[in-house]
């Protein structure tokens, strides 16, 4: 009996590293939804799933980043530190939120973490593209 609960006990273990293998690396946006239509200013919660943890900018720790939020923007160049302007905002201080005044119509939000010099990790640790409305 004891050598049939270690083995099912091994089975449970290697698929939970499974689906932990299939979550890592994963930014996201908790809100707002997507497809969700809000007034401005919009609050934009930010996600982190284990093992990736959040630091300050500069922090060199393995695993670790800080969010930088693209706003009706594409990827930038992942080779490069994330530019610094209305749509790439940067969070070095460890933010995991931040609240934007957005002009009514359709919005793109997109993460990425980026590392202690603000260059995405390889590979990249993004959210999907998240697209709202505002009224």
């Amino acid at each position: 009996m004891s050598s049939l609960r270690s083995c099912l006990l091994g089975v449970a273990l290697a698929l939970a590293s499974t689906f932990s293998q299939a979550a890592d690396s994963v930014a996201y946006i908790i809100s707002p939804a997507a497809g969700a239509v809000v007034k401005s200013p919009v609050t934009v919660v930010f996600g982190l799933r284990a093992p990736w943890g959040v630091a300050p900018a500069g922090t060199k720790l393995e695993k670790t980043g800080h969010h930088h939020l693209l706003v009706d923007a594409p990827l930038p160049d992942l080779s490069q530190p994330v530019p610094k302007d209305a749509q790439h905002l940067h969070f070095g201080g460890g933010q995991t939120e931040t609240t934007l005044t957005l002009a009514p119509g359709k919005h793109t939000l997109q993460l990425l973490l980026g590392d202690f010099a603000h260059v995405p990790h390889q590979p990249p640790v993004m959210s999907e593209v998240v697209t709202i409305t505002v009224e």
